[in-house]
């Protein structure tokens, strides 16, 4: 057996597209002996410790769009230390592959992105007809240059905390003897990827009807949304929404008897905890981002204008959501062997 790799990985910036990268570093442990670091947006780190594969997440100091080179050389110095074996950069971003190059790491692997020559000396050309899926281009990035991908490709799995759970149904008074539904209506990319409040409420009312709870999650945006779900369906709809962080709606989703969601990055959060899940998709598709998991119904309506990709809907109808009604998704929730419950004391 060789000697441990130690390896830089530069994660994306998006929720769902942190989840993905745990397939990355899956791949990465089974090729030999090695110890993962993340460098990642701040908000990722509770992401992070819910993967055992990852040692440590490292916070990336600047935000979104920020340049800062002379903290990027700062930081590229203090990486250093480490003496990484390889540096594997997930973001197409000129600026993303700076610390690694300072850092002196002797392999800098990414796909071609903005003009990166120099910076990345283990360049890959990104075929995208061969690789349609952000999961398999994370993996191919761990791969020696043209070696085929696993099949199947490993699945993101999450690792819940139970004493965070314990804490959480105290704190917000969730009661244990009844399962409870998570609600995601919150889509940070735009309206023409959000399921209509009043389908979500409507849903709601039936899950309430056949013993169960509904804990709507989101961030702070959201809690509108939720508060305008809970106005229309009434009691046993908790609105969670900006009450939680994200560790915290990760520890919620795993204790739930299943999920209903946008395409948004806790989709995958809850794909990536094997639970029972609803996908709704809009203006995108899930032939790009499909939630990682068996347990998933998928109501997409292929409509003619769609997938779009637009923030909002360019003809002003949003048929691809309206049209999607609460009972085809509680009908896929029966499917799923969830949502046929006539009381709490069943088995969901």
């Amino acid at each position: 057996m060789g000697a441990t790799r130690q390896i830089l990985v530069v994660g994306p910036s998006w929720v769902g597209d942190m989840v993905m990268a745990q397939s990355l570093f899956m791949t990465l442990k089974a090729a030999g002996p090695c110890e993962i670091d993340v460098l990642a947006p701040g908000w990722s780190l509770a992401i992070l410790e819910r993967m055992p594969e990852v040692r440590r997440g490292i916070a990336m100091p600047l935000g979104h769009g920020q340049f800062g080179l002379g903290i990027r050389w700062r930081l590229g110095r203090a990486l250093a230390k480490t003496r990484y074996d390889q540096a594997i950069v997930l973001p197409g971003s000129l600026k993303s592959a700076f610390a690694p190059f300072f850092a002196g790491i002797p392999q800098r692997t990414a796909f071609r992105g903005e003009m990166r020559f120099g910076l990345v000396n283990d360049m890959r050309r990104l075929d995208k007809a061969a690789l349609p899926m952000t999961v398999q281009r994370f993996v191919a990035l761990g791969l020696p240059a043209g070696k085929p991908l696993p099949k199947p490709l490993p699945r993101p799995r999450l690792v819940a905390n139970p004493a965070n759970q314990a804490r959480l149904r105290a704190d917000h008074g969730l009661d244990a003897g009844r399962p409870a539904v998570a609600f995601m209506p919150g889509a940070e990319y735009g309206p023409a990827k959000q399921w209509p409040l009043p389908h979500f409420a409507a849903l709601a009312r039936e899950l309430v009807a056949h013993g169960f709870d509904v804990w709507v999650l989101g961030s702070t945006k959201d809690a509108p949304a939720g508060e305008e779900i809970v106005a229309a369906a009434g009691d046993g709809v908790h609105n969670l929404c900006g009450r939680t962080q994200l560790g915290d709606a990760v520890d919620l989703l795993a204790m739930s008897a299943a999920a209903v969601t946008n395409d948004s990055g806790l989709m995958h959060v809850a794909a990536a905890l094997d639970r029972p899940l609803v996908a709704v998709y809009g203006s995108s598709t899930p032939d790009h981002t499909p939630p990682l998991s068996e347990r998933v119904a998928v109501r997409y309506l292929r409509l003619e204008c769609s997938p779009c990709f637009a923030r909002v809907c360019p003809l002003g109808h949003t048929r691809c959501l309206h049209e999607i009604t609460p009972a085809s998704v509680l009908d896929a929730l029966v499917s799923l062997g969830v949502g046929a419950r006539q009381n709490a004391g069943e088995a969901a």
